[in-house]
């Protein structure tokens, strides 16, 4: 069975304990990335041959509506390294809504940006923040 992007949420940790949601998002990137390829070719190969190495992972870059008071509150993190969490699935109905994250969550320490993004005629303002992963991604109970 599927599930939505309705109802993910980008959660933060001081102590990697008790998360709340840091913002509302709009996108969210992709919570891993293809392993490097280590070349294991010999001269009697017909083809190059490989193993997996390490996973390579960029920084996750997260999309959010801008509001003053939101991007002052992000600026707040800048420089730290904290835990963050994305989570899948909430409950609740209407505007009342709780992540709980009972499709997924996937935890992470790393280092916070953000900053407003560019913008043209009849556009949302958007804001970006971009977390440098410090660790290993983790799907966590």
């Amino acid at each position: 069975m599927a599930i939505s992007t309705f109802r993910v949420f980008l959660m933060h940790s001081t102590d990697g304990s008790n998360y709340t949601k840091l913002i509302d998002i709009k996108s969210f990137p992709d919570l891993g990335g293809e392993p490097e390829l280590l070349e294991t070719t010999t001269l009697s190969d017909r083809m190059q041959t490989y193993i997996a190495g390490i996973q390579s992972l960029d920084a996750l870059t997260f999309t959010a509506n801008y509001e003053l008071a939101d991007y002052e509150a992000l600026l707040a993190h800048e420089g730290l390294t904290e835990h963050y969490a994305v989570w899948f699935g909430g409950t609740g109905s209407g505007d009342t809504v709780f992540p709980v994250g009972n499709d997924g969550k996937f935890a992470f320490e790393g280092q916070l940006s953000t900053w407003t993004t560019g913008g043209g005629v009849n556009a949302v303002v958007d804001l970006n923040i971009s977390i440098a992963p410090a660790t290993e991604i983790k799907l966590v109970p």
